[in-house]
């Protein structure tokens, strides 16, 4: 599954101009090659017994005493491969047509395989050391294709950008996995099980705050990835990169490594409530934010960033949640990795038809022509506002139903955030597809070839039917259990709930009230200047000024102290001293001149000085 796609990147990178003309082709076959291991992978696991679906693959000894590389196939690593191969491939396919007119479409092919083979090692590793080789590795080709038009100003900064962020949440992973190996002396996760956790706390090994600590610095690392409060500022900048990323890395593979790494580490997180407390806050304080986000974008594609915002937060406060949790976390974030990608590869349709126009309020009316976008879009939109019997609707209530059976208030909060979300993806709809058409002169928009359309159709799919296939008769959370442990009792889907009422109500008000702002009304070509709230939510919630005003002016002053203490200080001391004694000689060599009555006279005088003391000493 690794191998395959690293091969194809290497070849494409290697091979240089002379695999121009075929390199999409192996770039495509080798994402399709993966997936046909991942699926024959999954189907060997379903023919074993429960209690065997977990197996480790040694490949070869990697750091002698800490950890070997080794990969693990279980219930939750193979549905992770299967959605990064599967869902992978299909925007191989699209970006073949998408990126039909790059002169460098070789170059991204290899970037897109690098990427698959760097995640399908970070889902499949069987240890913190190996599993952040291929975390690195996401972050390396995440920046590679983010800027990837690196002749565009806005996508070089937006790659050093998130390169950036992602550190900082790589470092609390680092010292995780450092405080990991110190207190248990292992980073295998099958040396790191809950009884083993809860044993070195009752045994004294390890200390609650340890523990905690370690829930914490994780939930860093997975805030990094996953764009979650506070380090969250990197993803909408991302949309600078070409489409087919945004639906790779920004909807069903990267930005879902978080979440991975929460359940992954869901014995520290069980044996630590504070820390799992703080995970469900992150993800309910991240799913209002990027929802309001989303509410004041024109840019289509950073809409739907915000939404990945909150839908990954969603999937956080599922991770929150202990083994219930875990799995519609899991079920959403496969969910999502279907219907998200079906909406971002459906604006690239969208921008390929209006000559890379992506601001909604010149578009309008698009429906009349682009029948296949604009259907298969709006399914991914019924999916993701939650829409009965649609996948949405059974993963994403799922999470907000046991929200509401550990902590009332963040139920709650989680079903604002649903109204939001029909407010800001109607606002999406009619502002894209319906209305008037507000295009420019010079848009003709049409149709996208069917290397586009086709893997479009297939998204729709997968968004209509797999939420009813991995919730019911809880299919999804049984096979899970092997990999992430059982629950005390298995759950019941409520077609009807107090929960899923309120949810509903909530998201048709949303809708009725973008219908009435966007769908009734005429909608400017100009946005208006909006009040302060449309303010706060255009600049981000001011994450980037926080960002400047706590980190980076401070960062910078305390640069410049360094730089003046450096130049004043310790250079000051060194050169200061050079310079004494520079000028100390450069006296004394004037008493060399070289005349020999001069050196005469001053051994006279030194004679007489002499003579003097002698004589004043004797007469003492």
């Amino acid at each position: 599954m690794i191998a395959l796609p690293l091969l194809g990147a290497a070849i494409l990178l290697l091979g240089g101009r002379r695999t121009d003309r075929w390199g999409h082709l192996l770039g495509v076959a080798m994402s399709l090659a993966a997936f046909v291991v991942a699926v024959v992978s999954f189907v060997e696991i379903l023919g074993l017994p429960e209690s065997e679906r977990r197996r480790g693959i040694e490949l070869y000894q990697f750091i002698p005493g800490i950890a070997d590389m080794g990969l693990l196939i279980d219930p939750l690593s193979i549905s992770f491969a299967l959605l990064i191969t599967g869902v992978g491939s299909l925007i191989h396919i699209y970006s073949v047509g998408y990126m039909s007119h790059d002169p460098d479409r070789r170059r991204f092919f290899a970037y897109l395989n690098l990427f698959v083979a760097a995640m399908l090692l970070l889902v499949l590793a069987d240890n913190y050391v190996a599993l952040f080789v291929g975390w690195e590795g996401v972050g390396l080709a995440s920046y590679l294709l983010i800027g990837f038009w690196q002749f565009k100003p806005t996508a070089a900064a937006a790659a050093k950008k998130a390169f950036i962020v992602n550190r900082v949440g790589d470092f609390g992973l680092l010292i995780a996995i450092f405080t990991v190996w110190t207190t248990f002396g292992s980073v295998a996760f099958g040396d790191l099980s809950g009884a083993t956790v809860s044993g070195a706390i009752q045994g004294g090994q390890a200390s609650q705050g340890t523990i905690t600590a370690i829930g914490l610095l994780l939930l860093l690392g997975a805030c990094g990835k996953s764009a979650q409060l506070p380090l969250q500022s990197w993803l909408l900048d991302a949309m600078e990169g070409p489409t087919p990323v945004s639906a790779l890395i920004h909807a069903a593979t990267m930005v879902t490594a978080g979440v991975y790494l929460v359940v992954r580490s869901g014995a520290f997180f069980e044996a630590a409530p504070t820390a799992q407390l703080v995970v469900t806050i992150v993800g309910v304080a991240t799913l209002l934010a990027g929802a309001i986000i989303g509410c004041a974008k024109d840019d289509i594609k950073k809409g739907l960033a915000g939404s990945t915002m909150s839908q990954i937060g969603y999937m956080m406060l599922g991770a929150g949640l202990g083994p219930v949790g875990y799995a519609f976390a899991i079920a959403h974030l496969i969910t999502h990795g279907f219907f998200k990608a079906n909406m971002f590869l459906g604006a690239g349709s969208v921008m390929h038809a209006m000559n890379d126009e992506v601001d909604m309020r010149r578009y309008g009316g698009l429906f009349s022509v682009m029948k296949v976008t604009a259907v298969t879009f709006i399914i991914g939109y019924l999916a993701i506002i939650g829409f009965p019997l649609l996948s949405g609707y059974f993963t994403k209530d799922g999470i907000i139903e046991t929200a509401m059976e550990h902590n009332q208030i963040l139920g709650w909060l989680a079903v604002v955030g649903a109204g939001i979300t029909g407010f800001y993806m109607s606002r999406m709809i009619f502002m894209t597809f319906f209305g008037k058409k507000r295009w420019a002169d010079d848009a003709h928009p049409h149709e996208s070839p069917s290397v586009m359309t086709v893997p479009l159709v297939i998204l729709s799919i997968g968004s209509i039917f797999l939420g009813a296939f991995l919730i019911l008769d809880n299919r999804f959370m049984k096979f899970l259990i092997p990999a992430v442990g059982a629950p005390e009792e298995l759950p019941t889907f409520h077609f009807v709930s107090t929960a899923g009422l309120a949810t509903l109500a909530l998201v048709a008000v949303g809708a009725a009230f973008a219908w009435f702002r966007y769908g009734a009304a005429e909608v400017p070509q100009v946005a208006p200047r909006g009040s302060f709230l449309t303010t706060f939510a255009r600049r981000d919630l001011y994450g980037d000024a926080l960002n400047e005003t706590l980190f980076m002016r401070p960062g910078q002053w305390l640069a410049r102290i360094a730089v003046f203490v450096d130049n004043r200080g310790i250079d000051g001391l060194v050169n200061g001293l050079a310079a004494t004694i520079g000028g100390t000689s450069g006296r004394l060599r004037r008493v060399q001149t070289g005349y020999v009555r001069s050196y005469a006279l001053s051994i006279l005088f030194g004679a007489a000085v002499v003579v003097g003391a002698l004589l004043y000493v004797g007469n003492m």
